[in-house]
């Protein structure tokens, strides 16, 4: 298989990677479309404060969180309801962490059951990725979660603000795949499979290992994959059970992987990234025997951060192209994909300026995102006129 990469002649300074947009120009053997896409963005949202994950309900509202530990919903006119704070779980607020993404239950009309993905206090600072499910509550215009019952967490703890992961997504078979990272210090732990530091987990709704996951020897029974640094997108492939991944590099080598039980997605012993500050080489190099290759990767980082596929009708031309949010790159790129390889990348949206955390695909066909902001927004993305 092609591996498509996004190269540059200098890596991203830290404070590009903290939130400036580059400067400079990036080229990339996956070429631009002939024909660029024209989108209209409006706010559809605003008043949010560090929005990270959204799901759109049934009726249309949709149910967002905000990192310092609130749900809130946002009315089919745009309107917040007040903050949600009855039967959260306190966070751990710190960095990057909080309350993190939200996952409606299949059976969710019937049941009302949701999971949230948070960073978890523990005593003396220590904090961990964790995953709880619990029933929403309608009260009027806002709500309140009941009978919340944690059934993920990430071991071993330790004091960190860096590298939740955190994302939730729905298997075909109704398992549950958990994103989670290195947490920063602890990079070496992503390749020790008894542990669940830089790893793939996929779990029951219980809480109890998916049955069919690789159990390889050494590995803890929830582990689908390992090698990861930071995995803050992903989702399934329309028309498929195949999981993709998008991968937070260090400077540089951000990634989007099709991500497949039992393989080892080689961090930190190949990377496309180097060091923060430095430029020093991490590990042994780019590639090594036994250890998977990125489907496409960004040299510098854009920070990558969810990730949607196309499957609706709004844009015609872009259905099954994956849509990349990026934070530090305040940019969305449409890649298209044929087979295995990313054949075309486009860059939309970097005149907006805005750290995109989110990205799903709406029932109005709309390409529906988060901005990471202080005063944070939803946005909604449709064809130009």
């Amino acid at each position: 298989m092609m591996r498509s990469r996004l190269r540059c002649a200098t890596l991203f300074s830290i404070a590009a990677l903290m939130g400036a947009t580059p400067a400079s120009a990036v080229t990339t053997d996956a070429p631009a479309p002939a024909t660029p896409s024209k989108v209209k963005v409006e706010t559809f949202a605003a008043g949010l404060e560090h929005p990270w994950g959204m799901q759109f309900l049934p009726d249309g509202r949709l149910l967002v969180t905000e990192r310092p530990g609130r749900l809130r919903i946002v009315g089919k006119d745009g309107k917040l309801s007040p903050p949600i704070t009855e039967g959260v779980p306190e966070v751990a607020a710190v960095g990057q962490g909080g309350l993190l993404d939200v996952l409606l239950a299949p059976d969710f009309e019937k049941t009302g059951i949701i999971y949230i993905s948070y960073g978890e206090p523990l005593e003396e600072g220590k904090n961990r990725t964790a995953v709880a499910r619990a029933k929403l509550v309608f009260q009027g215009d806002s709500a309140r979660l009941d009978d919340l019952k944690v059934i993920f967490r990430q071991e071993p703890a330790i004091k960190s603000g860096h590298h939740f992961g955190s994302r939730l997504v729905w298997a075909k078979d109704g398992t549950l795949f958990i994103t989670t990272g290195d947490r920063n210090s602890l990079r070496k732990e992503a390749q020790n499979p008894a542990n669940t530091i830089g790893k793939i987990v996929r779990i029951n709704t219980d809480g109890t290992p998916a049955a069919d996951n690789p159990k390889l020897p050494g590995w803890a029974p929830e582990v689908w994959s390992i090698g990861h640094r930071s995995v803050q997108g992903a989702a399934l492939r329309p028309g498929s059970d195949q999981l993709y991944t998008l991968e937070h590099g260090p400077q540089g080598g951000d990634e989007l992987n099709h991500t497949q039980a039992g393989k080892n997605y080689g961090w930190p012993i190949i990377t496309y990234g180097a060091e923060y500050g430095t430029g020093a080489k991490i590990g042994e190099g780019t590639e090594k025997e036994g250890l998977e290759q990125p489907v496409y990767y960004w040299v510098p980082s854009i920070a990558v951060s969810q990730l949607a596929f196309y499957d609706a009708d709004l844009f015609p031309e872009w259905k099954g192209n994956a849509i990349v949010g990026a934070l530090a790159g305040t940019q969305l790129q449409r890649l298209v994909l044929n087979g295995g390889d990313v054949v075309t990348a486009e860059t939309l949206l970097e005149d907006q300026g805005k750290r995109i955390r989110d990205v799903r695909i709406g029932p109005d066909g709309a390409v529906w995102l988060l901005t990471d902001d202080s005063t944070g927004e939803v946005l909604r993305v449709t064809p130009a006129e």
